[in-house]
């Protein structure tokens, strides 16, 4: 016998919630918070691989063989294009991270990842190729053996084939002027703009460096003016700086993902006064085999058939209801107590956010 059950989730609403808020702790200023000028910068080049065992761009990828003829050209060997074999090289796009202050004969990481039609990058070496800003200023210098943490044949792969890493493969050749040995003044970005937690941030400042050291800009950035004790110590001001403790404020906010049917609750989260009850609809389809047998010597057959019998039944509908100050682990105790799957969580809080009861953003990815 053989059982298909088919829940169908009937959501109608009541209950009263209230999600107090839980202890937030304070966090480091270099956690939340970053100087501006000092994030990394993004390098791009276009190089080739060589030395692939047959699997590198085949015929159609025109612009390897241009690269090719034109790098043999450079090393004074006359070539015809439309002669080379592509099949032991690839073109590629190389790809860094250099940070701020990096200095000349820094080591980058590098991704190098195919743009042509290989198969693999397996086994290759990457030609020098020069690494370069958005605006064409040559920053490093990036070469050597890709790593790609897989391997393939014709009917199977492990892995992705195409992207591999050098680890240490670029060197920086020009360094990047900031001034920032020279400044007095600078700006201090927020990862998550908020007036609240900015305003805690230039106070925490001001208390512990003097009136005046720190003025809120805007929710995202607090400008820093260095006091005159700390002049032509900037990398110990900016040292005390990030170790201040702040605590940050964060919005009332709900985030789901329907896809996946994750529901992430923040702490601020205040729900008013609604009505909550959830039953099942449950639909049983059962399958019985019977086996029919001929009488003797009647020359018929024995043959199997199959008899479905539908049934209904609905669970009787909870409804629960919550004192205020309830906290977001009590919210989640009783939804799961009357048997809210995570995805019935989501059609629950965009109900009552139709209603206007819901006191917080919905955010759905």
């Amino acid at each position: 016998m053989k059982k298909h059950l088919l829940n169908i989730p009937v959501i109608l609403t009541a209950l009263l919630l209230l999600a107090a808020p839980l202890p937030t702790r304070a966090e480091r200023l270099k956690d939340i918070a970053s100087i501006q000028g000092a994030a990394p910068i993004q390098l791009t080049g276009y190089g080739i691989v060589v030395g692939l065992a047959g699997t590198g761009d085949k015929k159609g990828a025109d612009f390897t063989q241009e690269s090719l003829a034109n790098m043999m050209t450079r090393m004074g060997v006359t070539v015809d294009k439309d002669s080379l074999k592509l099949s032991n090289a690839a073109a590629v796009m190389v790809s860094a991270s250099m940070p701020a202050f990096a200095r000349k004969g820094t080591r980058l990481d590098i991704t190098v990842s195919s743009i042509g039609n290989a198969k693999s990058l397996g086994g290759g070496t990457l030609l020098p190729t020069a690494l370069r800003t958005v605006n064409g200023e040559t920053r490093a210098l990036a070469q050597g053996a890709i790593a790609i943490g897989g391997a393939g044949t014709a009917k199977a792969k492990k892995n992705h084939l195409l992207v591999g890493r050098i680890s240490n493969g670029a060197s920086v050749e020009r360094e990047r002027d900031t001034g920032f040995s020279r400044k007095h003044r600078m700006i201090l970005n927020l990862n998550n703009p908020d007036f609240t937690t900015c305003s805690r941030v230039a106070l925490k400042i001001n208390n512990t460096f003097g009136k005046h050291t720190a003025q809120t800009l805007d929710s995202g950035a607090v400008q820093l003016t260095m006091p005159s004790y700390m002049q032509g110590r900037v990398t110990e001001f900016i040292a005390k700086i990030e170790n201040l403790t702040v605590t940050p404020d964060t919005p009332a906010r709900i985030v789901v993902n329907e896809k996946t049917g994750t529901v992430i609750i923040g702490e601020n989260v205040r729900i008013g006064t609604v009505a909550l009850a959830h039953g099942n609809l449950t639909l049983t389809v059962t399958e019985t085999k019977n086996v029919s047998q001929p009488n003797a010597l009647s020359g018929g057959d024995t043959v199997v058939t199959k008899e479905k019998n539908t049934d209904m039944t609905e669970d009787e509908a909870q409804v629960m209801l919550m004192p205020k100050g309830t906290t977001i682990q009590e919210l989640v105790n009783a939804l799961n107590a009357i048997g809210v799957s995570p995805r019935d969580m989501i059609s629950i809080f965009q109900s009552i956010k139709a209603a206007g009861a819901l006191q917080a953003d919905l955010v759905i990815i």
